[in-house]
């Protein structure tokens, strides 16, 4: 019985190994990346015991506990340091990569047919699921042993074996606590789009849970996955026994999940679906409607979220002075204006950061366009009375909109939580322009997305790369000391550094003269192409 529920799974494996050939290693590759040079800035941003002992007062900050976790204060050395403000944030990063991942492979598969294709064929109930887990275990092990031996190679005194092989061993464990919640959700949604909202929602309530927890009640955050990263006190006491913990409970889900996908019909849930409407309201009858109702979920998560981002960033102002003062790596990263203080010099780089971040969600609203078409979704519009040009228009205009609500959430968000630490609080106004400058660089964003779709569609996925350029070169920039046209190939090179520098309209006219140029080509060759 067992054979036959996993049978042809090896197959299965090398199917689903070669569809994500190109999509794992960029994750590896991203995550790896940044996890390794963070702790070598570290080092040349605190070459003494003294500085890295400043940055811990900072960090005792209860905003700033909320957002990294406990760490080991009393002894900040670059590999505590390193564990306590980027462990548990990569961990997150980690439980989303698992959760797209084997979604995709999943209820991805039966919602768009395939799964039922492969099980025409001579291959075991359980083939396909076993075979999206073993290939999401299988990259989260890979990851674990990369970081781990890769954060030992740096050679970092205090930076052990021990403790880089368990940095790692977290990183994975929690990868693969998330794909067993995600293949259990798998099970009980109908549709992909459940399945990623109900396991990103567990992922921030975890989260949450776990800032509460350590922030007024410690016993809290062991009800809570990510709670249990900074328990494990990595490059201090080494507690291995929770990654224990993590594979033990992962293989309760993974269990439960394969004994549902036993029982339960091919492209079912468990979950109860509502019966629709009979006719569809006025709002669905529109591309514009039916595209807002598409992401609604998606469009609410970012906006909380970046509100939240505005909200940890401002709580922390009141203490930058201090932050940053004496440390000249640091320094190199502000705008260096006299005159201003260090947290005025700050909002600049703050605010190109929130500015980038929020062009992740218009930009997705835009693509969900071309996700729609290659799921042979958009020919049904097409054949109403539809425009291609409405279609798109619809995309277009959410995607705008969404944008300078992402902006104003996290500008809201920063001014607010400054305004209840600072002495001398910044005005709304000073703060909400420093962010809604950028709004024109984003709207390039949106234009280079709009003509990848419109005229090389099969590029559109470039525009991630464009936007890790943009977040590398200008928030590093001062760092390695990169020319100024690196910084200039991105948009939001162009954008003036408010509030300390004057408002200047030729580059942001300019830069709205491009978005504007961008979208009209987009959308003449969204008119001439083939569709799907």
């Amino acid at each position: 019985m067992e054979r036959s529920l996993s049978k042809n799974t090896g197959f299965l494996l090398r199917f689903i190994g070669r569809q994500d050939r190109i999509r794992i290693p960029l994750w590896l590759l991203g995550i790896s990346f940044f996890t390794l040079v963070v702790p070598v800035a570290f080092k040349d941003m605190y070459p003494t015991q003294q500085e890295r002992d400043v940055m811990a007062k900072t960090m005792e900050n209860p905003a700033m506990t909320a957002m990294v976790g406990t760490g080991n204060l009393d002894h900040y050395t670059i590999g505590a340091m390193t564990a306590h403000q980027m462990l548990l944030l990569t961990a997150v990063v980690v439980g989303l990569m698992s959760i797209l991942l084997l979604t995709r492979h999943t209820r991805g598969d039966e919602e768009e047919g395939r799964s039922e294709l492969i099980h025409s064929l001579p291959v075991g109930r359980l083939a396909n699921l076993m075979a999206a887990c073993i290939v999401v275990i299988g990259t989260n092990v890979l990851l674990a042993l990369i970081t781990g031996f890769g954060l030992y190679a740096l050679g970092i005194k205090t930076m052990n074996l021990e403790g880089s092989l368990l940095y790692g061993a977290i990183l994975g464990g929690t990868g693969i606590v998330f794909a067993g919640v995600t293949a259990l959700f798998s099970q009980l949604s109908e549709n992909s789009r459940s399945v990623i909202g109900y396991s990103i929602a567990l992922l921030i309530i975890a989260y949450l849970v776990r800032a509460v927890g350590d922030v007024s009640n410690k016993a809290l955050s062991w009800f809570s996955p990510l709670g249990w990263i900074t328990q494990a006190e990595v490059y201090a006491k080494n507690n291995w026994w929770l990654v224990i913990l993590m594979v033990g409970v992962s293989i309760v889900l993974f269990l439960i999940a394969a004994f549902l996908n036993i029982i339960r019909d091919l492209e079912a849930g468990f979950l109860p679906s509502r019966p629709g409407k009979e006719t569809a309201s006025l709002v669905l009858q529109h591309p514009i409607g039916l595209a807002l109702k598409l992401q609604r979920t998606g469009t609410i998560a970012w906006a909380l979220g970046l509100f939240v981002i505005g909200v940890s960033y401002g709580s922390v102002l009141g203490d930058l002075e201090t932050f940053f003062k004496g440390n000249e790596m640091l320094e190199n990263m502000l705008v260096d204006k006299a005159g201003y203080s260090m947290t005025e010099q700050f909002i600049p780089m703050l605010m190109m950061v929130i500015a980038i971040l929020a062009t992740v969600p218009p930009i997705m609203a835009v693509n969900k366009l071309l996700g729609e078409e290659k799921k042979n979704r958009v020919d049904h519009l097409l054949s109403k009375a539809v425009s291609r040009s409405r279609l798109l228009g619809s995309y277009l205009i959410i995607a705008i909109i969404n944008g300078v609500i992402m902006l104003s959430l996290a500008a809201v968000g920063l001014w607010a939580a400054g305004t209840a630490v600072m002495d001398d609080a910044f005005s709304f106004w000073s703060i909400y322009s420093a962010a809604i400058v950028y709004y024109p660089a984003m709207l390039v964003m949106i234009g280079v997305v709009v003509f990848l779709i419109g005229v090389l569609p099969k590029l559109a996925s470039i525009i991630w790369i464009y936007i890790v350029y943009s977040f590398f070169v200008l928030y590093l920039g001062g760092l390695f000391d990169f020319p100024e046209w690196v910084g200039k190939l991105s948009p939001f090179g162009y954008i003036p550094q408010l509030p300390v520098e004057e408002m200047e309209w030729l580059p942001v006219s300019l830069l709205l003269l491009t978005a504007i140029i961008l979208m009209v080509v987009g959308f003449i060759g969204y008119n001439k192409r083939d569709i799907g």
